[in-house]
């Protein structure tokens, strides 16, 4: 039961935090070898090589939590800058089919190659597989919406994309962590992990399948998409990494600790129950505020006038997003506090 939840201990916020879909937080065990990094630092004992083994840690726990090999996925910083390289690839002339509404990171690197004839065409969330036919080249969309936390039929997508030969893009940002998902399904994904992952802002990873692989051009290649990196600093020819690793990008060391130690306490609790927990804590609050449960870890809300204050009485933050109140619950919650902010926000919030 949540009400014993004891992973809620491992967080230190003040007051009640539904924020998670905004900005995830750093578990003890994360803030703890962040501290001990940053002291290395300070004290001029940093070893680039030794971060090497945390990033290749990171890469497994990643690749285990979205279900794909370690070989198959890459490291950036950012969302869009990887998206970017899949809206690089389409041909010219070609259909990208989205969500209304789509977070920006995922469209605007597509519709930033509009220079080149490509179209982007934006259909209700329920109505992408509904829309895939043989003009689409490639669907790009969330697999949880950030705005309102709609959930998008990826097997239905996945299906109609296979049926006509389409390539499916999928942001996970809002997903993994609390959702489970088969990332190897489709053709790429991508995830910040700065969210659901517990993570300091500034790591990301992409996913390739292998049939795809070369299909990409890895346009921002450094030293670190090389074969071997301390090998790849100095000098011609081409020589990168014959996987999804040729994508990554030379990383932000302190960060990566960071991400890896996030990662390992999710992998920890175990994507199952940390997205039964999320939608417990989640029903816990509906039904505390007289509403219906959502089925999904972020609640978007119509809120009178009255909520902020409400919120600020019991030191809770959430987020405004689209002009409603958002709610995010995640590992950090407990059954007994989402309880807490319903009770405070019945009959003041709407669907």
């Amino acid at each position: 039961m949540s009400s014993t939840w004891p992973w809620a201990a491992s967080f230190v916020a003040h007051g009640l935090y539904f924020a998670t879909a905004t900005s995830g937080l750093p578990p003890r065990s994360t803030s703890g070898a962040m501290d001990s990094v940053l002291a290395d630092w300070r004290r001029g004992r940093i070893d680039a090589g030794s971060f090497d083994t945390v990033i290749a840690r990171a890469r497994e726990r990643y690749a285990r939590l979205v279900g794909v090999e370690p070989g198959t996925v890459a490291i950036g910083h950012q969302v869009s800058p990887l998206v970017a390289l899949v809206a690089a690839s389409v041909p010219d002339g070609a259909q990208v089919l989205t969500a209304t509404g789509e977070f920006t990171s995922v469209t605007f690197p597509f519709a930033a190659q509009q220079g080149r004839g490509v179209r982007v065409r934006e259909v209700p969330l329920d109505a992408v597989a509904g829309e895939i036919d043989d003009d689409v080249h490639l669907v790009a969309v969330s697999a949880v919406q950030s705005a309102d936390g709609a959930i998008a039929d990826l097997d239905a997508i996945a299906d109609a994309a296979d049926r006509h030969g389409v390539r499916v893009l999928v942001d996970l940002t809002q997903a993994a962590g609390w959702l489970p998902v088969d990332a190897g399904r489709f053709a790429f994904t991508v995830c910040g992990t700065y969210k659901w992952l517990l993570s300091p802002r500034g790591t990301a990873f992409l996913t390739v399948r292998d049939d795809v692989l070369d299909s990409l051009v890895p346009s921002q290649a450094g030293w670190y998409a090389g074969a071997d990196p301390w090998d790849s600093i100095y000098g011609l020819p081409l020589r990168l990494a014959p996987d999804a690793r040729r994508f990554d990008v030379s990383p932000a060391w302190f960060l990566w600790v960071g991400t890896n130690a996030s990662l390992r306490f999710l992998e920890g609790i175990g994507i199952g129950e940390l997205h039964r927990h999320a939608l417990q804590v989640e029903a816990a609050f509906a039904i505390a505020a007289d509403l219906e449960p959502g089925g999904s870890a972020i609640r978007s809300l119509v809120a009178d006038p009255t909520v902020p204050g409400r919120l600020g009485r019991l030191e809770a933050v959430g987020s405004v997003r689209a002009g409603r109140l958002r709610l995010s619950f995640h590992v950090n919650n407990t059954v007994a506090e989402a309880e807490q902010l319903g009770r405070a926000l019945r009959g003041h919030v709407h669907d």
